[in-house]
């Protein structure tokens, strides 16, 4: 048993004096992997500056840098109406960037640095491995402090989120790590120094409850992006969540997954409705492939499978039922005006 009567100030039991360790040598396991973080991802981590049509400064939020010939990822809202990009490294580096594709659907947008090469960057991780109480880890410029770090868990997965195009984003990660003004943009990191999530909201009035795009809707998006320059995606009307999948059920369906992509909403005459699929139904397989998750059933939902028919398995009540549903090309959201 630990006796905590003694001041480890006041010497050992002996009655010599005790150095004190220095502060590197007693950082506890949560600090250790905090700093180790900031120190990996914080380099990689830009402030964003706009200029409108006017030439007026704009908004400012953040950006990762995840290839090291400038790719740059962000949020859609924060370079909504850009003529102009500013970058600015931790160092205090300027540099002019443009604009590859947004998506505002997803809230994320990808930019290019403009001259600069063999930068800081920072690998995007696999959200699908994530679980709730996770640490995790936002670095960002919130109400323009520069290269700021916040820490916290993962609250929940699998959230939606109202996006700016009026859209539901689907699989979004929540987190009590705090965001500000500012931290829209920038990297939601795990302890591993991967960027697991891109920093999206935050609800004002509300103590810890923000949210991030994820890592892998962030891949799909980053891909059509750059062999695209925009985002066409397949549209069956649903809105879901990654839900797990009951042993029992998998083994009596004859399936092998354990989790895949609860319908939570339908269209009343979209694609999914007409074709007979519920609310609470599970996908678990599109055109032959399994779906264990949202992120699955938005990259299967692609531009090759636009109005054709795809063959969707789902569980209902425990019984694997297969339907047949065309999907539309989702309509791009456009602003009044």
């Amino acid at each position: 048993m630990l006796d905590f009567t003694q001041n480890p100030d006041d010497g050992d039991a002996n009655g010599s004096p005790t150095s004190r360790p220095a502060d590197t040598e007693i950082l506890d396991a949560y600090s250790h992997a905090v700093t180790s973080v900031a120190d990996a991802v914080g380099p990689a981590v830009l402030r964003v500056e706009i200029r409108n049509g006017s030439g007026k400064p704009g908004g400012v939020g953040s950006g990762v840098v995840i290839a090291p010939d400038g790719l740059v990822l962000t949020n859609s809202h924060v370079v909504d109406g850009a003529k102009e990009v500013r970058l600015q490294d931790a160092e205090g580096r300027v540099m002019e960037a443009r604009v590859l594709g947004k998506d505002p659907d997803t809230d994320l947008a990808l930019l290019r640095a403009g001259s600069a090469r063999d930068l800081p960057h920072a690998a995007l991780g696999d959200s699908k491995t994530l679980r709730r109480g996770q640490l995790v880890v936002a670095i960002g410029n919130p109400l323009g402090f520069e290269s700021t770090v916040t820490a916290g868990v993962i609250s929940a997965m699998g959230r939606t989120l109202r996006s700016q195009s009026g859209r539901t984003i689907e699989d979004v990660i929540q987190t009590d790590a705090a965001l500000n003004p500012g931290n829209s943009g920038g990297p939601l990191v795990s302890s591993r120094g991967e960027v697991i999530g891109i920093n999206t909201a935050v609800i004002m009035g509300a103590q810890g409850i923000c949210f991030a795009v994820a890592s892998n809707t962030a891949q799909f998006v980053l891909s059509e992006l750059i062999q695209h320059g925009r985002v066409r995606r397949g549209y069956i009307g649903v809105s879901g969540q990654t839900a797990a999948v009951p042993r029992r059920y998998a083994l009596n369906a004859g399936i092998a997954n354990a989790s895949g992509a609860m319908i939570s909403g339908l269209e009343p005459n979209g694609p999914a409705a007409q074709a007979g699929l519920m609310s609470l139904d599970t996908i678990v397989r599109v055109d032959g492939h399994n779906v264990t998750g949202v992120d699955d059933l938005i990259r299967l939902l692609n531009n090759e499978r636009i109005g054709r028919d795809l063959e969707i398995e789902v569980l209902r009540r425990g019984l694997l039922r297969g339907f047949t549903v065309q999907p539309l090309e989702r309509p791009v959201q456009k602003k009044a005006a």
